[in-house]
């Protein structure tokens, strides 16, 4: 069976799609308490309706795309909570349950054939140590264990009727090696977004290139990209990814604010915005454009207007 993109109603109408923004830091601003190893999981667990009010403001916002509250909802995470695995799994599929409610609610108050799309989170392994590792890459395991850890989540969210799977904020070429030989195994496009050392190597060092001419030959990646990164660093990446793939390229960088993930704190780095980057993201190929962490409702709608005024001036 073919495997589709599920933007591609988006390419083909507007040459591009708007990803949403972050999920985790939203809820902060809605006063959710996140010092926590589930990140936002945690918030799934306690305050789901939570989740799809942000899910729903995006797309109201004008989002095309909603990414799911699981990507660092795994069944090892969640048992350290008390959940068995079947407890864990019913988890990781509410995640999605949230996301489609928003999306019905959102035609029950703006009926129209646009098409939304849910994305489900599959963040890697580093995000459950909850270290900062997925920024550096820096941890080894068996592809076995890679592939036991990450199995279950994929199962559950394909299960749940996500569209396509997002494996995202990767910083690890053997980990990345293994999710995709693990989607092979399901008739489900997917999307890899990756953290970066500099613009021309992902976190553990290995080179853009090397990865990206790994992914090509796989038809269930639909779109190649970054995210989790600073704004001023996804020109350069851009540069870089366009020479290697011919697939979409998707960017969904961080506010204006680099992390500290030691000190796990936010810092001014530039005074431009989003929407200010879009048209030059445009120009060097990106066709999925979204947000990351400290990324707002309002973020996107700014972004999706600036888009919609450079198509229809």
């Amino acid at each position: 069976m073919t495997i589709t993109n599920p933007f591609q109603w988006h390419l083909d109408a507007n040459g591009y799609a708007i990803i949403d923004g972050a999920l985790a830091t939203e809820l902060q601003n809605r006063g959710c308490d996140l010092n926590d190893p589930l990140w936002s999981a945690k918030v799934l667990m306690e305050q789901p309706q939570l989740i799809e009010d942000v899910h729903y403001d995006y797309f109201v916002a004008g989002a095309d795309c909603a990414i799911t509250a699981s990507y660092q909802a795994t069944p090892l995470g969640l048992a350290s909570k008390g959940c068995t695995l079947s407890e864990s799994i019913d988890l990781i599929k509410k995640s999605v349950q949230l996301a489609q409610q928003a999306k019905e609610r959102y035609f029950l108050n703006n009926p129209s054939n646009k098409k939304l799309v849910i994305a489900g989170s599959v963040g890697p392994y580093g995000a459950f140590l909850a270290d900062g590792s997925e920024y550096t890459g820096d941890y080894s395991l068996s592809d076995e264990e890679i592939a036991t850890f990450h199995h279950d989540r994929i199962q559950a969210l394909i299960e749940a009727g996500i569209d396509i799977i997002a494996f995202e904020t990767m910083p690890s070429f053997p980990e990345i090696k293994v999710l995709a030989n693990l989607i092979k195994q399901y008739n489900k496009p997917c999307w890899f977004t990756f953290t970066l050392k500099d613009h021309d190597h992902i976190s553990d060092g290995t080179p853009l290139a090397t990865v990206i001419n790994w992914l090509n030959s796989i038809e269930h990646v639909m779109m190649i990209g970054v995210n989790c990164i600073a704004l001023d660093s996804v020109t350069a990446a851009l540069k870089t990814l366009s020479q290697y793939t011919n697939k979409p390229l998707i960017v969904y960088p961080n506010s204006g604010e680099h992390y500290d993930p030691d000190n796990k704190t936010w810092c001014i780095a530039t005074h431009r915005t989003l929407c200010e980057y879009a048209d030059e993201w445009r120009q060097y190929g990106a066709q999925l454009i979204g947000g990351c962490c400290r990324t707002t409702p309002d973020d996107i709608k700014q972004l999706v207007n600036q888009l919609h005024e450079k198509k229809h001036p």
